[in-house]
This record gives C-alpha cells, structure tokens and sequence, in this order.
C-alpha cells in the first residue's frame, strides 16, 4: 500500500493545488488535521441527533447509554465513520504523531461490552435504523479493520464482528422486499451504500451479501438510460445520484461492459474538459448542516469521478474530462474541510480522507 504522503500528494496535484502548496501540505500535518477533526467528535457525546425508533421508556436515556460506542460525533453513521477515519489513517501511517491519542479512542470504544450494547439498543429498534447508510459505513469500519495487520486492530475487529453480522443480516433482509432504488442525494440512497457494501463483503468475504448485492444492482440499474445529471445537485446534496449509480456500476460491470453503460446512461459527458460541465457546488453558510451537505458533495463527486475514470479502458475519450471534473471538485471539496463549524467538522473529515486514500479492495 502506498504512504499516505505519496497519496495525499497524488490527490493534492489532483485536485489542482500549486506544486510549492502541494509540497508543504503533502506531509503527516495533513492526516494529523483529519485525524484531529475525529479525535475532538468520537468522543463529544453532544450535540446528538438521535434517530431511533422508541419503543417504552427504556429507549430514553442519554446517547452514551443507548449507543455506547459510537455516541459521538452529532449521529451514529458519523460516529461510525469518524472511527474509520482513525483506522485508515493509522493502517496508512502506525507512527504517525495522533497514533497514541487515535489508538486511545479506539480502544475506549470497540470493545466487546461496548458492542454488545450497540447490538442490544439497535435489536430494541426497527430494521430501518441506519438502513442503508450508517450500516454501510459499519461495513467498511470492520472491512478496514480487517486488512490492518496490527495486534489491537485485530482485536477491535473481532469485538466489532457481531454489529457487522448484525449489519449484513439487516440488509439482506431488505434486499428482497426493496422493489426500486432510492434516488436521493443523502443518506436513503441506494447506490452510494451499497458500493460501500460490495466493498467491504469482498474484502470480509462475505459472499451471500455481496451476490445479493449485485444482483440488486444489475436488476435496479442495467436498463438506466440518460440520468438527468443537469438537475443536480439539489439544495442539501452530498451524494450525487446520477454519479453514485455509476460508481456502483463498475464494481459490477467489467470495464467494456461499464464503458457501453456509461454511454447510455450519462451520454452528456463531453468530448473535452469543460469547467462548466459539473462545476463545483457553493456553500454560503457552513454553519448550517444541510446546506453545508454541498461540501461533502464536492469531495463524494470527486472519488467518484475518479474511480468511474479509472474503471474505463485507458483510451477512452471520457477519461480526461471525468479526472478534469474531479480536480475541480475535490479542490473546492479539500478547502471547506477546517475545524470552524462543527456542522460540517463532525463529518468532512471522512470523506476527505476517503477521497485522500481511496482503495481497491
């Protein structure tokens, strides 16, 4: 696996940064300013947003009660995924200046007890709970957590191994019963969770979910003609549904496959880079955390695009304008990501690291 300096410099000269920025950024500072954006919220019990499902006064009780590891960070998929960020950041770079403080958190939270509390408050619930979003992100904490050779990290990843069954059966129950795909731009969407889903089944091996998965995927997406990507982003976006179905698509098409696809579905995508073509969103008040969505919006659409790039054959015409949207995107993306506004700080850091060391598993 590469550094994680070579990679953040790659996505640095990526997204557009001049060479001498890139130079200085390119450094252990950069996941250090991530990591610290997941230090200051996995353990921040308020403010929450909880979103379970009461059923008797045994379900009101304070966040560190009902979810006690993942009670931080404002809701439970950004508690989840801020966990990931440490773990990613730790796998690329064990030495790293945040390891100890990194590893401490990790420590406090995934521990058997911890989990075991976890699957009794989400039982107590109704199968929607975090479905599919929050449940994918706990998919790729555990798939993480499996491809780091390093002794706590295999014991965290056996503590957290029941939520992830857990999270596998919950899905593989609604797979069946779920007749068309959800199409939005935030957290119900369809296509963005489950290729985090495939993802993670493939690296856990976990063959039945993964199968469901794709055969899902197939019979929901192959007849899609002509996404309207023009009516998008809407106004609290940070996934992109036209972009997202496609991301999904090429972890299920082969690549000559995937480029006839891409054809039919996204057939507007020019024949050379145009700034105009998916420019980047604007966020006029960070502080408000729907409308700060629009960040997270520009650093989906940038892996996107990327990852949509490279699954095409290398002479495909496409390619040159998807990594040219790319750029401009994940610059606008990388510079909202600071410590000012927790709205956006509880989260953006994941997603900036996610596109910082985007993976193939």
């Amino acid at each position: 696996m590469p550094g994680l300096v070579l990679v953040l410099a790659a996505a640095l000269a990526c997204a557009g940064v001049p060479h001498a920025q890139a130079d200085s950024m390119s450094d252990s500072a950069v996941a250090a300013r991530f990591a610290a954006l997941a230090l200051d919220c996995v353990g921040r019990e308020y403010p929450n947003k909880i979103t379970h499902e009461l059923r008797g006064d045994e379900d009101v009780a304070p966040p560190r009660t009902l979810y006690p590891a993942f009670h931080g960070c404002f809701d439970w998929h950004s508690s989840v995924h801020g966990h990931w960020l440490l773990v990613r950041l730790l796998r690329n770079d064990p030495q790293a200046a945040f390891a100890t403080a990194a590893r401490a958190a990790l420590a406090r939270n995934l521990n058997a007890d911890n989990i075991a509390g976890e699957i009794a408050t989400m039982r107590r619930g109704s199968d929607t709970f975090e479905r599919p979003y929050g449940l994918a992100w706990l998919l790729q904490l555990g798939a993480d957590l499996r491809r780091w050779d390093d002794p706590q990290g295999r014991i965290w990843a056996q503590a957290l191994a029941p939520l992830e069954l857990e999270a596998s059966q919950r899905l593989r129950r609604w797979l069946p019963k779920l007749t068309v795909p959800i199409r939005t731009g935030e957290h119900s969407q369809t296509a963005f969770a489950f290729g985090l889903a495939i993802d993670a089944a493939r690296i856990g091996n976990d063959r039945e979910l993964e199968v469901a998965l794709v055969a899902r995927s197939r019979v929901f997406h192959l007849a899609d003609r002509n996404c309207p990507l023009a009516y998008e982003p809407s106004g609290q976006d940070f996934l992109s549904p036209c972009l997202a179905e496609a991301d999904l698509m090429r972890r299920v098409l082969t690549s000559r496959e995937f480029a006839r696809w891409l054809q039919d579905f996204l057939p507007g995508i020019p024949r050379r880079p145009d700034p105009k073509w998916l420019p980047p969103a604007t966020v006029l008040d960070a502080s408000d955390g729907k409308l700060a969505h629009l960040d997270g919006l520009n650093l989906s659409r940038a892996w996107m695009l990327q990852a949509i790039a490279d699954a095409l054959p290398a002479r495909d015409r496409r390619v040159s304008v998807l990594r040219d949207a790319a750029r401009r995107n994940a610059e606008r993306g990388l510079a909202a990501v600071s410590g000012t506004h927790y709205a956006g700080t509880h989260w953006l850091g994941s997603f900036a690291t996610y596109l910082m060391t985007r993976e193939s598993p």
